[in-house]
Order: structure tokens, then C-alpha cells, then sequence
């Protein structure tokens, strides 16, 4: 029998369609389940339990003096006359000047590096290893090598300088205990040590980037300038606009090269917004107020990562 009459459905078909449409699939399912299990257990549970410690006085040492304060640790973050004003503002701004000094250039030298490295250039391979060797390796090894560097007295750098005869009449620069030069210091070791990764991330998408187009812009006279602004920049927007929001957010997790370089001085002048987040909960036991400034510090980055959509990711360039 025909399962249609004159175009119409048969009932007792379209019953048995929708029955099978409408059959519960377990398999997917059970593919994102060990995602899931490791999500809720390592994301969703200290989420929502930083959530209400940050509504408590709150140290884990002393339970039976925990007390519920509401709001009081988010409000001491905006009240220029409470303790954690000065202490958690000062040091977000010290985690905004390093962003705003490493961020353009972990975008512009890797992606340098990566054009550079794209093209059949002898012995390539070898130098995209090199690159990104730094990346392998731990922050306490990054921190004390460039430590030794730009010590003031026997460093590379200033040895360098005395030999170039450079060194000015206050004696050789002190890179580790004096601002800005602090600064300079920090960022040079954590562009050193994070470039090969964004590198590898553009070098990928150039290389998904068709030859075709680079050949017909050729034909039609275009000059290597004209290629990188007309075809290289656009084609990589999408990647850009990931590599700059991952590399915001990496910028905001600074802890380790000032806490080894410059031991966040001179004056807390280099002390960034996660080593106060980790000194106010673990040296001053203070669990409540610490999980109100990430969440804080969260919003934040979040309103960041968002502008930065916002702004850069526009356009959806296809070709």
C-alpha cells in the first residue's frame, strides 16, 4: 500500500513518524558526560560555592566564626575608606598597565613570526621549535632566568649596556626595583615566553588561508603590503579576535614573574590583581572578601572579552 493518497499522509504512517522523531537518544549523551562530570566537579561546584563564600565573612580555619555579611566584601571593594579599596584597586591597575604593555605585542610579534614562518623559508620547522620552546617551560624557570638577566649588577642587560658604554651617570639601570623599568623587565620575559603559542595559533590560520587568492592578487598587480592588509588581515580577523581575548585573560592571571622578578615592588608597584586576590584569602585569611574581588575581577574581563567581540568581530569574512 502507497503511504500516500493524492499527497496526503496516511494517519497511522504519520503516527509511526512522529513516534520515531520523538525516540530518545542516550548516545550523545553519554559522549559529553565525562566533559560534564569534570566540568561540574572543577568549574560549576567552585563557581556557586565562591559564589556564597563571597556573602560570608568567611575563613575556612575558624568555621564557627563564619557569619553571613551579604554584600559587605563586594561593597569594601568601592569604599574608598575600607582596607580592600586601596589594595585591590592598586593592584588592578598594576594587572591593566601590563596588559596594556603585553597584549600588542603577544599579537604583533607573533603574528610577525607567523607570516614570516609561513613562507618556504629554509630551515623553518626548525625555528617554529625554537619559538615556541619557551612555552614548555614552567613560570618559576621563565621568572628566575630573566631574574638573572636583568639583575642590576652582573645581569646580561646591563652588562651589555656598560660595554656599549651607555650607562648613565646614576650607574647602571635598576630593572628590577625601580618603575618604569620594572615594567619593561616583566614584559619582555612574558612576551619571550608566550609568543610561540599565539604564533602557532596564526600560523595555523594563515595556512588555512587559500593560495588561490594570493596568486590572483598577484596577477592583478597587488604588492606584498597590498596582499597582507587586503587578504591576510581579514581572512584572519576570527583568529585575532580569539588570540587578543586569550591573551587579555592570560595577561589578567599574571602572578608568577613579578612574585619571582621584582617581588611585586618597588612599593607594591608591580603587585597584580591575582597575587592580592591569593595574599588577602590565604596570608590574610580572609576566603569571603578574596572570592568577592574574582568575581569582580571576572565581571571585568567579561565586559573586556565582550567590547572586544564587539568591536573587532563585526564582520564575518568568507571567501
Amino acid at each position: 500500500m502507497a503511504d500516500t493518497i493524492q499527497g496526503r499522509d496516511i494517519p497511522g504512517v504519520a503516527v509511526q513518524n512522529m513516534k520515531t522523531k520523538r525516540r530518545f537518544n542516550i548516545t550523545p549523551y553519554l559522549f559529553i558526560l565525562p566533559h560534564l562530570f569534570f566540568f561540574v566537579v572543577f568549574v560549576g561546584y567552585p563557581f556557586f560555592s565562591g559564589l556564597i563564600y563571597s556573602t560570608f565573612q568567611y575563613n575556612i580555619l575558624t568555621p564557627e566564626n563564619n557569619k553571613f555579611i551579604g554584600a559587605d566584601n563586594y561593597t569594601n571593594l568601592f569604599n574608598p575608606n575600607s582596607r580592600e579599596f586601596d589594595l585591590f584597586w592598586n593592584a588592578l591597575g598594576n594587572t591593566g598597565l601590563f596588559m596594556l604593555y603585553s597584549v600588542p605585542a603577544l599579537v604583533v610579534i607573533p603574528l610577525l613570526l607567523a607570516v614570516l614562518l609561513n613562507t618556504k623559508l629554509p630551515g623553518r620547522n626548525f625555528f617554529r621549535a625554537i619559538i615556541f620552546a619557551p612555552w614548555v617551560l614552567s613560570v618559576s624557570v621563565i621568572a628566575l632566568l630573566w631574574y638573572w638577566i636583568f639583575q642590576s649588577n652582573g645581569g646580561l642587560v646591563n652588562a651589555y649596556v656598560k660595554t656599549l658604554g651607555l650607562t648613565g651617570e646614576d650607574g647602571p639601570v635598576r630593572w628590577l626595583s625601580t618603575l618604569p623599568p620594572a615594567w619593561i623587565a616583566i614584559t619582555v620575559a612574558t612576551v619571550w615566553w608566550t609568543m610561540g603559542f599565539n604564533m602557532i595559533i596564526l600560523l595555523a590560520a594563515l595556512q588555512d588561508i587559500p593560495e588561490q587568492l594570493y596568486e590572483a592578487a598577484t596577477i592583478d598587480g597587488a604588492n606584498t603590503w597590498q596582499k597582507f592588509f587586503r587578504i591576510t588581515l581579514p581572512l584572519l580577523q576570527a583568529v585575532l579576535v580569539f588570540v587578543v581575548i586569550i591573551t587579555i585573560i592570560s595577561s589578567f592571571n599574571l602572578f608568577g614573574q613579578p612574585l619571582f622578578m621584582t617581588n611585586n615592588g618597588p612599593s607594591r608597584g608591580t603587585e597584580p590583581v591575582m597575587f592580592r586576590i591569593y595574599d588577602e584569602g590565604f596570608n590574610r585569611n580572609n576566603q569571603g572578601s578574596a572570592a568577592a574581588m574574582s568575581f569582580v575581577v571576572a565581571l571585568i574581563m567579561i565586559a573586556i572579552s565582550y567590547l572586544n567581540f564587539r568591536v573587532f568581530g563585526k564582520k564575518d569574512n568568507t571567501y
